[in-house]
């Protein structure tokens, strides 16, 4: 006759599954976390890639010539003049948070700000075609006239200027007083 014993056969089937289970469940709960921490940081990288393109591309362009005035013409000039714009497609640009850097080998760098009042040494004034009042700020469809004043830089003397928008690249540029020093001289 068959005896009928205790056998173990269903149990172990049932352990199997219980551990299949547990495996798929953390298998589930680490690709989650995985494909999270993925998503995240292509976000980030895509924020990064946008950021870096705002910042490396200049939008303000120097347009036209630069003009050295003076009201003494046997010391050298005193006035900067020059136009700048917008490159095309550019965003409008706040010119309070202009920053103008002005130097010459006798002159220690000046960091110059924007005013509405008049232009000074450490000042610069921004007017829309150059006539009319001061301007803030300035969009693609406009040139504004900058205009600072600086202690008398003589002849064939070489100046440095570096425009600092708040956004984007620094635009660097040099220019030299000529030999011949008049009351409107063109900077070459």
């Amino acid at each position: 006759m068959n005896s009928i014993l205790p056998t173990e056969d269903g149990f172990t089937g049932l352990e199997a599954a219980i551990v299949l289970i547990a495996f798929v469940v953390v298998a589930a709960v680490f690709s989650y976390v995985v494909l999270g921490a993925g998503f995240f940081t292509t976000q980030k990288a895509q924020e990064t890639i946008y950021k870096g393109v705002e910042q490396s591309t200049t939008n303000i362009q120097l347009i036209g010539n630069v003009y050295g005035l003076s009201n003494e013409t046997t010391k050298g000039i005193s006035e900067v003049r020059f136009s700048l714009g917008l490159a095309p497609g550019a965003s409008a640009s706040d010119l309070t948070k202009l920053k103008i850097v002005f130097s010459t080998p006798a002159i220690t760098p000046v960091m110059l700000s924007w005013t509405n009042a008049t232009a000074s040494e450490t000042a610069f004034t921004a007017k829309v075609n150059g006539a009319g009042d001061v301007v803030s700020s300035i969009d693609s469809s406009q040139q504004v006239e900058i205009d600072f004043l600086t202690e008398y830089v003589p002849a064939t003397t070489r100046m440095n200027i570096e425009i600092r928008p708040a956004v984007g690249a620094a635009l660097p540029f040099s220019k030299t007083t000529p030999a011949t020093i008049s009351g409107t001289s063109l900077l070459y």
